[in-house]
């Protein structure tokens, strides 16, 4: 296996980003605020937090698999492979100015978040899974990852470290509370009510803002390459 460094650090380097663009989406948090209030919170946050981490890990590990499936990705990323980190960048840029333009008009979470509340364990579940799926930008980031890992030439080993990586940092921020909870309990209770409402208020502002400064990073990532072979 090789060491953390050189190509190591030049992956992590397009993991991270990627992972926080999930993991700092208003979108993200809030509905792992939301389970925490309902009428069985500690095992429905625990079912929703599985649902979320195993949906992040399944959709890397496909497209880990399917940019290992293409070929040619185990010396250098091919010309392709930074086209489509132009387009995948240009796309979050465009969803984020998207958020920023229609801002007004999102105030509060969406409707169907508000429906968190009725939640079972099971139902919490596959609501965290589902929801890894049909976010444009988790997608994107998800299928950037993997082809970042595919492309980095590493052993299987050491692409499911990287992948755990991702994953863990992706998945932090719906972790880290319904954790705290399942250690404090209802002392937390204020604080999450809080930032649900604060988040609510701003959330598609937040959302904005995160994807055009990540959408920046990918394009740069993209272009950077294809500069150099020009």
């Amino acid at each position: 296996m090789q060491p953390v460094t050189g190509s190591w650090g030049s992956v992590l380097a397009t993991l991270i980003p990627l992972a926080l663009v999930i993991a700092l989406s208003p979108l993200s948090i809030i509905p792992a605020v939301l389970v925490l209030q309902t009428s069985r919170p500690k095992p429905t946050s625990l079912a929703f937090l599985g649902g979320w981490l195993v949906g992040l890990a399944a959709l890397t590990a496909i497209f880990v698999a399917s940019s290992d499936a293409l070929g040619g990705l185990r010396n250098s990323p091919p010309t392709w492979a930074s086209w489509l980190r132009v387009v995948l960048g240009l796309a979050l840029i465009a969803y984020g100015i998207y958020h920023w333009l229609t801002r007004h008009s999102h105030t509060e979470s969406p409707r169907w978040m508000r429906s968190f509340s009725t939640l079972t364990p099971t139902r919490a579940g596959i609501t965290g899974l589902v929801l890894v799926v049909v976010r444009p930008e988790v997608l994107i980031c998800c299928a950037l990852a993997g082809l970042a890992i595919g492309s980095g030439g590493h052993d299987m080993a050491a692409n499911w470290i990287l992948a755990t990586v991702f994953v863990a940092v992706a998945g932090s921020t719906v972790a880290i509370p319904v954790l705290a909870y399942a250690g404090a309990g209802n002392r937390l209770d204020d604080p999450m009510a809080q930032l649900k409402d604060w988040m609510e208020r701003n959330n598609a502002a937040l959302l904005a803002a995160i994807l055009v400064v990540i959408g920046l990073m990918v394009l740069y990532n993209g272009i950077h390459p294809l500069l150099k072979h020009a």
